[in-house]
């Protein structure tokens, strides 16, 4: 996206010659019809490219900034646990695992270790764009906070690992009452059984199975008012969630997990 783009590769090849580190230089194209905005296509197209990556373990230079921003940038669009656990550590990204090892970092401190080091590095000319919502946050709120509050980040941070906990347990919980309603190896779930459940222990069953399949999970209102329909519905009534993935579907007693052909 940037004009810079092929002096930046340039730069990391000169770099990585000259420390005898392979390099490897992937181009993406941004989809900017998807629907998603500019800064969520771009980071879904880097997230493919590393997906693709010949390695078992991919680690990225996210810091401590970037997760109070991140937490920030979710808590503003009405995100739910999973959203305001921030970003992982660890995650698996297809057959490979996605590690983020600077998270308990400043972005100073590893300024000050590069600098100790001798090293060098390209600051991304977008990053002070304040049109995108993510830049206005880190330079114009943040450092705001940190002048009222000094552990602003690090605070923020320590909140998100609690919220990813909270997290993790929530999916166990899932777990559990998954293997409790789940039918036909798991294509459909008995609607009776599902209908034992609360109402938020039920959405929170349905996000751990879309996540569990790899499709999105709609927006809370959309996935709220398919859990009220599947706990309220007659039988001659039929609700259906339309996802990009797929459909479900109640029909016959149990909820149909229908995958998009």
């Amino acid at each position: 996206m940037s004009p810079n783009a092929d002096e930046w590769a340039a730069f990391c090849a000169d770099y990585c010659r000259r420390l005898a580190v392979v390099l490897d230089i992937a181009h993406v194209a941004v989809d900017r019809q998807s629907g998603l905005g500019l800064e969520a296509a771009a980071r879904q197209a880097r997230y493919a490219a590393l997906a693709n990556c010949n390695a078992d373990s991919l680690l990225l230079a996210h810091h401590q900034g970037d997760q109070a921003e991140t937490v920030l940038f979710n808590l503003l669009r009405g995100a739910g646990v999973a959203g305001a656990a921030g970003m992982p550590v660890e995650r698996p990204l297809g057959a490979r695992r996605l590690l983020r090892p600077l998270l308990a970092f400043s972005r100073a401190e590893i300024e000050d270790y590069a600098r100790q080091q001798g090293l060098a590095w390209i600051d991304d000319e977008s990053n002070i764009d304040l049109q995108y919502s993510r830049n206005f946050l880190r330079h114009e709120i943040l450092p705001r906070l940190s002048a009222r509050f000094p552990q602003a980040e690090a605070s923020l941070a320590l909140a998100a690992s609690h919220f990813g906990e909270t997290d993790q347990l929530l999916a166990e919980l899932a777990a559990v009452d998954w293997q409790k309603v789940q039918e036909s190896g798991g294509q459909t779930a008995s609607l009776h059984a599902l209908r034992g459940l609360s109402l938020p222990r039920l959405k929170n069953l349905l996000r751990y199975r879309l996540r569990e399949l790899g499709w999105r999970t709609p927006v809370a209102s959309r996935l709220e008012e398919f859990a009220r329909q599947l706990l309220t519905a007659a039988p001659d009534r039929h609700p259906e969630l339309q996802l990009p993935e797929g459909c479900l579907r109640i029909a016959q007693g149990r909820v149909h997990w229908l995958a998009q052909k």
